[in-house]
């Protein structure tokens, strides 16, 4: 998400809605995931056709065997997602829920309660696109890798959080380190 320090004021001018405390609810690895996210890829290229230039699974669930909240995330490839009206109206018709508003990132919401899916739109090339795609091969590469970032997860779920971005950006540094053992350079 962002690279400075997180705080409520930045978050909240990135937020859709306001602010949602939580507590992380951590599952054991489900092999269905998989499928949760080829059902949810095949209605993305219906819907937006050619403006996905890339859809891939990402997240803990993508991971066989990796503890993970139950929220398969998705990221899509879209030229310009700061164009919203290129694809926007589409996906909330669909019945995706626009929950974050960056610069070159927008973040959605379907599937609530049984099956939840967080969709990121990045244009395909993105720097966060090339490391959510390197962290995930790394952590399905390396199982020392994947048991740490299993163990801090664990770690930062004891905790209740402001907001579920903090609880991200406080496994920033372990994801640092992780694809800094996969040879990730920005």
């Amino acid at each position: 998400m962002m690279s400075d320090a997180l705080d409520d004021a930045k978050l909240s001018a990135i937020l859709v809605h306001p602010l949602r405390p939580t507590k992380v609810i951590l599952v054991d690895y489900d092999p269905g995931w998989p499928s949760r996210f080829a059902r949810r890829a095949a209605e993305l290229r219906k819907i937006l056709g050619g403006r996905a230039r890339l859809i891939e699974h990402i997240g803990s669930t993508s991971v066989p065997g990796l503890v993970a909240k139950p929220i398969v995330d998705i990221v899509v490839g879209i030229d310009d997602p700061d164009d919203e009206q290129a694809y926007l109206p589409d996906l909330e018709t669909a019945g995706y829920d626009l929950r974050v508003r960056e610069p070159e990132h927008r973040c959605f919401r379907i599937g609530e309660p049984d099956e939840p899916v967080n969709l990121h739109c990045y244009p395909p090339d993105h720097l966060e696109t090339r490391r959510y795609l390197a962290f995930r091969n790394r952590l399905r590469a390396s199982e020392a890798d994947r048991d740490l970032y299993a163990a801090t997860k664990r770690e930062l779920a004891k905790r209740e959080w402001r907001d579920i971005n903090y609880y991200a950006e406080a496994k920033r540094p372990v994801i640092d380190e992780i694809l800094g053992r996969a040879g990730w350079r920005e």
